[in-house]
């Protein structure tokens, strides 16, 4: 199987718990904390090994938080190259007011990656003896990180013949698109402020799709549209996938399981319409469980064979 290469540059430790009311001024009293890996690029690595894939995991990691992140992530049997920095790695906090199903989500700066910290990322996947086919490129940028680090990364990857999956969001997203890369998800909201209006409709969405593609910023375009689905454009054309409907209980990490489906059955050699569906299936599936957990592959497996049934619509 083809050999994958995850990059988060901002990793986090997501902390999750429950309060039977979430009320202002009150000492709010929560159920015991649970501790789970996050950050867009380990969570593609962790939904990968769901899905039965093996991944390298590259990221910045500091401090006592740090050193629980490792341990974290070896307990999902997930192979890593840290980076050791000098800034703690940063904590999220996730937390369901049970009398009402709200979740609230607060979410941390990261620690400031200095310009030598940044170097090692960069030599850190030089190094790597077998050269990865997929190198993924996920979530957001930490303090003192200009977007002109990923130019430096996603050119050097292009020279060694590895294909770049981006799947991050403003200037970031923009530099990538700007130096050329194999994949990219951006949602319909990161696009439609790419395109400078307030919201695309279906049919624009594609168009400005199509658009990245003509323009050689990317190879294939997968548009993540919430409850209306997918839409994946390629030189091959355009498929609108409809999203299942199910009953959903988080939104955490569904971008990301989406992300992993679609590495999977890219390195799998799947064609694009069961690649596509296969990234829908597990973002939805991950919209089914409460907190930061990600999907079940059970819940997966079901999703895609429903959405093979469906016909992929021509524009």
């Amino acid at each position: 199987m083809a050999r994958i290469v995850t990059l988060t540059l901002n990793p986090t430790i997501d902390k999750s718990t429950t309060a039977d009311q979430i009320v202002p001024d009150h000492k709010i009293r929560c159920a015991a904390p649970k501790f789970e890996p996050g950050g867009g690029g380990l969570n593609v690595s962790r939904a990968l090994r769901r899905l039965g894939s093996e991944s390298v995991a590259v990221f910045p990691v500091g401090g006592p938080s740090g050193q629980l992140l490792r341990q974290l992530l070896s307990a999902e049997h997930i192979e890593q190259r840290p980076i050791e920095t000098e800034g703690w790695t940063r904590e999220n906090f996730i937390v369901v007011d049970a009398s009402t199903g709200q979740q609230y989500r607060f979410g941390m700066p990261g620690p400031t990656l200095r310009a030598e910290e940044q170097q090692q990322v960069l030599q850190v996947l030089r190094e790597f003896s077998e050269l990865p086919e997929f190198l993924v490129i996920s979530g957001s940028l930490p303090p003192g990180v200009e977007p002109e680090l990923l130019t430096r990364i996603a050119q050097a990857a292009r020279e060694m013949g590895v294909k770049v999956v981006a799947d991050t969001s403003g200037p970031a997203l923009e530099a990538l698109l700007k130096t050329g890369v194999y994949l990219a998800k951006p949602n319909v909201g990161e696009l439609s402020r790419m395109q400078g209006v307030e919201e695309l409709d279906s049919q624009a969405v594609s168009v400005a799709a199509r658009q990245l593609v003509t323009d050689g910023r990317c190879e294939i375009v997968v548009v993540s549209m919430g409850p209306q689905g997918a839409c994946v454009v390629s030189a091959e054309g355009c498929d609108y996938i409809p999203a299942p409907s199910v009953k959903k209980r988080s939104t955490v990490g569904a971008g990301d399981s989406m992300v992993a489906g679609l590495v999977h059955g890219l390195s799998e050699g799947r064609s694009l319409r069961e690649t596509a569906r296969l990234g829908v299936a597990c973002g939805t599936a991950a919209t089914m469980n409460s907190g930061t957990e990600l999907f079940r592959q059970a819940d997966v497996e079901r999703l895609y064979q429903w959405l093979l049934q469906t016909m992929p619509v021509a524009v």
